[in-house]
């Protein structure tokens, strides 16, 4: 598998460089999950990076190589956007929509 040094920008990792494996297309993954384990030994603490551009070249301004920048808040998201897709409820776990008037029951 190869890799690339990518260095990573805000939080705990700020200013450091590590490998990342890239994939078939030569990009590394969206976003980057680090576990870091907790003193206590409770459940480990996860750090997410999001893959942002380094710079853009001057005449087709693509990007000329990547770097992560730190997430705090880690939600999940940045998947594709469906135009038949609803967007989910934040009351409802199941993300289920009802009718109006409709009781659940």
């Amino acid at each position: 598998m190869k890799s690339e040094d990518t260095p990573f920008e805000g939080g705990p990792m700020d200013g450091r460089t590590l490998p990342v494996l890239v994939g078939p297309t030569g990009n590394p993954p969206k976003t980057y999950r680090i576990p870091v384990p907790d003193a206590a030994g409770g459940p480990p603490t996860v750090l997410v990076y999001r893959r942002v551009p380094r710079g853009h070249s001057k005449r087709l301004g693509l990007p000329q190589g990547w770097k992560y920048e730190f997430d705090p808040e880690g939600k999940r998201g940045g998947g594709p956007k469906w135009p038949w897709s609803r967007p989910s409820r934040t009351g409802d776990p199941n993300g289920a929509e009802g009718k109006p008037g409709d009781t659940g029951g």
